[in-house]
């Protein structure tokens, strides 16, 4: 085990050294939760919030509030419709970089699940409706975005996670972003884990260094209702 996250650990700082010809000079880093919230054996609740920053613990750089309404259609796929607010601060430190925003976004969801093997494979499919306001304009976009996850157990504790997600906008120009992940995972208990990664956020011309801290909480209140 100490020798497959020592592997992953390598992987990072090779991807980060890599990443400076062309990308930001400085370390960031996303401090994050993530919740889903059961109320009854169809419906859940999603919950999350996301703290982004151009260093690792300083100059702000975006907030993000995110809920939903999750749909169970079975154990494998599930459609959610959601609301989230983000808040951004597009300067670093004092240099005047882009313009500040608040984004008030619309999203339909659907995620299907398999697994072959030990791997876990998540499949999720987004479209949203962003209505963002700056200090000079007020306007609206559109796009669409996929992700495929991939999990494995190492053990009853440890994990790996790796993901890849591109964002395709749905006005000019087309392609929005993209995000590669890595992370080591740790059950803390069963509704309970955490997980630290390495994100590599490419946009056109420019890409971003992203340590990640995430912490994933699950909720069931149909117990609380049986007792």
């Amino acid at each position: 085990m100490k020798k497959i996250i020592l592997s992953v650990l390598c992987c990072f700082f090779m991807a980060h050294c890599f990443s400076q010809e062309t990308g930001e000079d400085e370390w960031g880093a996303w401090y994050m939760y993530f919740g889903t919230n059961r109320v009854s054996d169809k419906l859940s609740i999603h919950s999350e919030a996301q703290f982004r920053f151009y260093e690792v613990a300083s100059t702000f750089n975006q907030l993000l509030l995110r809920t939903g309404l999750n749909y169970h259609i079975n154990e494998n796929a599930i459609a959610t419709l959601g609301y989230g607010y983000i808040n951004t601060d597009g300067s670093f430190e004092d240099i005047p970089g882009e313009e500040n925003s608040n984004e008030h976004r619309i999203f339909q969801q659907f995620i299907l699940k398999n697994k072959v093997g030990k791997f876990k494979f998540e499949h999720r499919y987004r479209l949203e409706q962003r209505f963002i306001s700056t200090q000079v304009d007020d306007f609206t976009e559109h796009r669409a975005r996929y992700r495929l996850q991939l999990t494995y157990p190492i053990d009853d504790k440890w994990f790996l996670n790796v993901y890849d997600e591109v964002f395709i906008n749905l006005q000019e120009p087309i392609f929005g972003q993209n995000r590669l992940y890595g992370a080591v995972g740790y059950n803390v208990k069963d509704n309970l884990s955490i997980q630290f990664g390495y994100l590599k956020n490419h946009f056109t011309g420019i890409n971003f260094d992203r340590l990640q801290l995430g912490v994933f909480f699950n909720t069931d209140f149909r117990k609380k209702q049986d007792q």
